[in-house]
């Protein structure tokens, strides 16, 4: 039976002072009153530091700047604070500034793969959109540290432009990822504005949005808002719930304003040490998403960025996990486990070993209870050997796109049109020697 928390924490209405649930429920005030410095959050939590601990905690906030909404702090268990995990996603750390040699400010190269600023592109088809650097709440566990919060790099409308021309005149570009900062910072009437005109580019077909609105501040999710995002549908919208004390009355009348108005909802994790590192509370999560109709999409393993070493667990917590969710939940339940490469390599799905062994004849494989079974391949099985060219292909497929068959990367290898038969690194040695 899934249970969520009745009521949030009083400090709901410690911190509203008298202003009643009218204003506590206005979006705009919530960020007016956002918690921006140490001694706020002193007076409104009743959680005091000493003199040392308030001077590492100010040297943290002076480099990454804190920010909490009136809403998720009000979510505090102060009595544990130091556990709680809605305090250590969002009040200062001084192990922040601890930064390890193999650290990066841009660990994924973000800026190295955007041919225009604001903008990233890494997959063929698609693009990552910057909108916005600022969000509602700054988590510490950030990958973009570098840009949230920089108030003074927020993208203009000509900037945003740019990145509008530059997908506009990419057509391999069907997909565009709204991200930031937090594109649902923007009121709506710009961010209808940049969707019309992404929806003005016939090659674009899906939009969509990375928000943890629905996360740290709900009421954000106004009927005004899914009113206008359901005009240029198809949208997306993938959201950030790291633990279930995040699913809150509030936050699942937001995913249920967004799904009834056909808003397909996607959660991303990030698997965070002290947080969510728990098999049982993981499929917790994941059970509580499925059940406010959000599929749980990626399970991040935390990105090498600055300061957050205290945060990242080893690969092997993320395997564990998997294993107590796939054939112990629902498959749709079991996100997608992934390293985002450092350098730019992109997600790379992370599975615990089914494939045992194989040969011509069999595969042999093991289940999630340990079971070892066989499956036996075809032994007539007519390889089409495809050549790339679709017009005559007998599958069906009445159309052929050039730009379809440059395969890349390991399709390279497996396709029959291309010749190439080996991939080597720039700076191979061996190869080095040879050509001089």
């Amino acid at each position: 039976m899934i249970k969520f928390p009745k009521k949030q924490s009083d400090l709901a209405e410690k911190i509203d002072n008298g202003a009643g649930f009218t204003k506590w429920r206005d979006w705009r005030w919530q960020l007016k009153h956002s918690i921006r410095n140490i001694s706020s959050f002193e007076t409104l939590t009743g959680i005091q530091f000493d003199k040392d601990k308030r001077q590492e905690l100010e040297a943290t906030v002076s480099q990454f700047p804190l920010s909490i909404t009136p809403y998720y702090l009000s979510l505090i268990e102060k009595d544990d604070y130091q556990n709680d995990p809605i305090f250590l996603q969002s009040f200062a750390d001084p192990r922040e500034l601890v930064v390890q040699k193999w650290e990066r400010e841009d660990p994924l190269h973000e800026d190295k793969d955007s041919p225009v600023e604001g903008l990233t592109h890494r997959y063929p088809d698609r693009v990552l959109f910057h909108v916005s650097n600022v969000c509602s709440m700054y988590c510490r566990h950030c990958t973009r540290k570098r840009k949230v919060g920089d108030v003074d790099s927020i993208p203009n409308k000509k900037q945003i432009m740019k990145g509008i021309d530059y997908i506009r005149n990419t057509p391999s570009v069907r997909d565009v990822l709204l991200s930031g900062g937090d594109p649902l910072m923007l009121d709506d009437d710009y961010l209808d504005w940049i969707l019309t005109e992404l929806r003005r580019i016939e090659h674009v077909e899906i939009v969509r949005i990375g928000s943890r609105m629905p996360v740290v501040l709900p009421y954000r999710v106004t009927d005004d808002l899914v009113s206008m995002l359901r005009k240029h549908h198809p949208i997306w919208l993938n959201t950030h719930f790291n633990h279930p004390r995040e699913l809150t009355h509030a936050s699942r009348t937001a995913l249920a304003k967004l799904a009834d108005a056909g808003i397909p909802l996607g959660n991303q994790s990030v698997l965070l040490a002290g947080v969510n590192d728990c098999p049982r509370l993981m499929k917790t999560l994941v059970q509580k998403l499925v059940y406010s109709r959000v599929r749980p999409y990626y399970l991040y393993q935390c990105d090498l960025s600055e300061g957050l070493t205290h945060f990242r667990t080893p690969v092997g917590k993320g395997i564990e996990i998997l294993e107590s969710l796939i054939g112990h939940t629902s498959g749709f339940s079991v996100p997608t486990y992934v390293i985002d490469a450092p350098g730019g390599g992109g997600k790379i799905p992370i599975m615990p070993n089914y494939l045992l062994s194989w040969s011509p004849n069999k595969v042999v494989l093991r289940n999630y209870e340990g079971v070892i079974t066989t499956y036996r391949e075809p032994e007539q099985y007519h390889n089409p050997g495809c050549d790339g060219t679709c017009e005559e292909c007998t599958l069906q497929l009445k159309f052929a796109d050039a730009e379809e068959r440059n395969a890349i990367g390991i399709e390279k290898l497996l396709s029959e049109w291309d010749e190439t038969y080996s991939l080597t690194p720039e700076d191979n040695e061996r190869i080095g020697r040879r050509n001089e």
